[in-house]
């Protein structure tokens, strides 16, 4: 075991294991991280792992990345989703100027939010910006010391600024928290802990400074093959984590069951053939998923350049490596439940909730099974430009 595995993020988040189990249920009843247990992860600079060494972030490599999600989520799923939603948010840093970066993620416990794009808009004013809107699932806004808001941009002459393409471009403006309302709407069935609200701002002025775009990876300030990387790209891989440690996680459960149960008026589970058949096909198949995104994101992150960010060719193997892992992993998820009969029906018992926080994973963006539509123009030699 070199120093690496010892003492980096993977170690690290297996060493929070117990710290993350015991707080679940609290987690889940309150929709909240509980402030002890954030001031460990805090600690344990897991929220930092792909902000730029230049900021006191860790840059870690991708697949490093995936592991040390996928290993908090087979504790808890809502705890992994937000450390991916506040490292993927973080990815900013590298399209900031250094001194903005430095002023927000300096703060060795700053966790930036924000909520997907809906077609709010920005005014360009002196100096700036100016916004008013509301966003919703902003996971860890409950957390967080920053918030951003993705905004089509309007011109002095009120029309709207273009991307390359001739499309509506987007600006991602940052602002204090205390700017913003918290709107307190998650209630969903699964992933509670994420506390996802929604948030609104009301005539905001966000200085130049302030604003970046996720948009064009050829605007990156921060130097490094993690950067190459798309936005986009690393956030697929932070769900591909949660997935692939939630399903870990209902396989485990299974197998140990599987060796005490005895349905009535049979043997245990482990001794019958096709359930023996099925487990070892659903480790093959979560096995699969997992060695081959790890395999895709190496050889990618070993040829990405310092500067240029890498093509259309390999944004789309990280999206199909991605959408591949997180529907095995969801299919694995459900074998577990199905064969678990009654024991998974119950709240409290170690398939329920992970199924309902895998199965509204699966709602989410990242998991639209359109992806592999997308991937397959690719590699057949129509890429659908906005995908990529």
């Amino acid at each position: 075991m070199d120093h690496q595995e010892r003492t980096g993020p993977i170690a690290r988040a297996r060493g929070l294991a117990a710290a993350i189990a015991a707080a679940s249920d609290t987690i889940e009843r309150k929709r909240r991280i509980p402030a002890p247990l954030l001031g460990q992860l805090h600690a344990s600079r897991l929220f930092r792992m792909l902000l730029p060494r230049s900021v006191g972030g860790d840059q870690t490599e991708p697949g490093t990345y995936l592991m040390a999600v996928e290993e908090v989520a087979r504790h808890d799923a809502s705890i992994a989703w937000n450390l991916f939603v506040a490292n993927s948010s973080g990815l900013i840093a590298a399209y900031l100027e250094p001194a903005t970066a430095r002023t927000i993620f300096g703060d060795q416990t700053t966790i930036l939010a924000w909520g997907p794009p809906n077609g709010s808009r920005s005014a360009v004013v002196d100096g700036g910006y100016r916004v008013s809107g509301t966003w919703d699932f902003a996971s860890g806004c409950r957390n967080a010391s920053w918030m951003g808001a993705h905004c089509q941009v309007v011109e002095p002459d009120g029309s709207l600024r273009l991307d390359r393409r001739g499309r509506p471009t987007l600006r991602t403006l940052l602002f204090p928290a205390s700017e913003a309302r918290l709107i307190d709407r998650w209630n969903a069935i699964g992933l509670r802990g994420t506390a996802s609200d929604s948030y609104s701002v009301s005539d905001l002025l966000v200085t130049d400074a302030f604003t970046s775009t996720r948009e064009d990876p050829r605007l990156r300030r921060e130097p490094g093959p993690l950067y190459a990387f798309t936005m986009q790209g690393l956030y697929a891989v932070g769900v591909a984590g949660v997935a692939l440690g939630i399903a870990r996680a209902m396989l485990e459960e299974f197998i140990d069951l599987a060796g005490r149960k005895v349905p009535r008026g049979l043997t245990r589970l482990a001794d019958s053939a096709v359930v023996q058949a099925d487990v070892a096909r659903a480790q093959a198949n979560l096995g699969a998923s997992r060695a081959y995104l790890l395999d895709t994101l190496a050889s990618i992150y070993a040829e990405a350049h310092d500067v240029a960010p890498i093509g259309v060719a390999d944004r789309a193997r990280v999206r199909l490596a991605c959408t591949h892992a997180i529907h095995g992993a969801i299919g694995v998820a459900d074998f577990t439940y199905a064969a678990a009969g009654v024991d998974a029906i119950f709240p409290g018992s170690p398939f329920e909730r992970r199924f309902r926080d895998i199965h509204t994973l699966s709602q989410q963006i990242q998991a639209r099974g359109a992806h592999f539509e997308a991937v397959g123009q690719v590699l057949l030699g129509t890429p659908p430009e906005p995908f990529f």
